[in-house]
């Protein structure tokens, strides 16, 4: 993976997220699906903004923040998304781009407006997703820079975007693009939700296109229809190079076809929002990866940053990360 600009480019859905604190009885009551990432209409979009309270708004989507936290570790990242050419577009463009990381797509000049995801944080942390995916579902594979696939060790995708058929065929493409150019592929299957809905797709795209996997236990069991992790363990390593299977406060177990890590979870003084955990573990892991670090300092590099992000309201890294993984270095 030498001769590359980019460590890492991310493919997804460039969302502007706004998180605010909610009591338990608020979900039941706006008929939420606690910890899950529901699609929602533009109306509904509007009826559950309403409801919110004082909230933090920022740019975000799930490989959004990935990148986020590749630039803060100091690795170098791009990004493509589909945004309009609306204030919230600028305001994603502007700050994707302050945090360095390269963000060149071009914004529709019409169409839906830019995407937003209402997130209701309970108070043990968890966080219930409501996404108006607006202009995200007008990417498609003209959206897709070979040359910026081609330029990058790893092309990166959140599973979120598996929900469209245009959104599908820009990634199969970018794959194709990536393996042809001899870099590598990853995706983070997002939401066991998702999986559920694209059960069969999701294996062929991992069975065919896939080199590293990123999914927590729910996830992961679902896309093998298995009733234990260990199950799953057993059939993730058929499929793919590697896998990175996180699972909450037990940590991660890292595996390819011939090693096996368990990786602890970093410590956290109080869980305060669970957005971004599993984006960061990816950020953590791929820097690592990219860095040629064996698969146990990328687990550890990935729970570390995990572990930051949830101890903090939002997605996007509070402490200086260089810092905190200079001593699994």
């Amino acid at each position: 993976m030498n001769d590359t600009k980019f460590d890492v480019v991310g493919i997804g859905n460039a969302i502007v997220d706004v998180l605010a604190h909610c009591k338990e009885e608020d979900l039941a009551r706006l008929e939420l699906v606690k910890n899950a990432m529901t699609l929602i209409d533009a109306d509904r979009a509007d009826a559950l903004y309403d409801q919110m309270g004082p909230g933090l708004e920022m740019s975000g989507g799930s490989a959004g923040n990935t990148m986020a936290g590749i630039a803060a570790l100091g690795g170098k990242g791009a990004y493509i998304g589909k945004v309009r050419d609306d204030q919230l577009g600028q305001v994603f463009r502007h700050d994707i781009r302050a945090i360095g990381v390269a963000f060149d797509s071009e914004a529709a000049t019409e169409g839906s407006p830019t995407a937003r995801c209402l997130i209701f944080v309970t108070p043990d942390g968890h966080r219930t997703m409501n996404t108006f995916l607006g202009a995200c579902t007008e990417l498609g594979p003209n959206d897709i820079d070979e040359d910026l696939i081609k330029s990058a060790k790893v092309t990166y995708m959140e599973g979120y975007l598996w929900d469209r058929p245009e959104a599908k065929d820009a990634f199969v493409k970018a794959a194709k693009v990536a393996h042809d150019a001899g870099r590598q592929v990853s995706i983070s299957l997002s939401d066991s939700f998702c999986v559920d809905r694209h059960r069969e797709s999701f294996r062929e795209l991992v069975d065919d296109h896939i080199d590293v996997l990123f999914a927590n236990e729910e996830e992961i069991k679902s896309l093998y229809e298995v009733e234990t992790f260990e199950e799953a363990l057993a059939e993730v390593r058929k499929h793919c190079r590697v896998a990175a299977l996180t699972r909450s406060e037990k940590g991660a177990v890292i595996v390819s076809q011939d090693e096996l890590y368990e990786i602890s979870a970093e410590p956290v003084a109080k869980v305060v929002d669970t957005t971004g955990a599993g984006d960061l573990f990816a950020s953590g892991f791929l820097y690592g990866y990219t860095q040629g670090h064996t698969l146990e300092i990328c687990g550890q590099l990935g729970a570390i940053c995990a572990a930051e992000v949830i101890s903090h309201m939002g997605a996007r890294p509070d402490a200086d990360l260089k810092e905190l993984i200079a001593k699994a270095l």
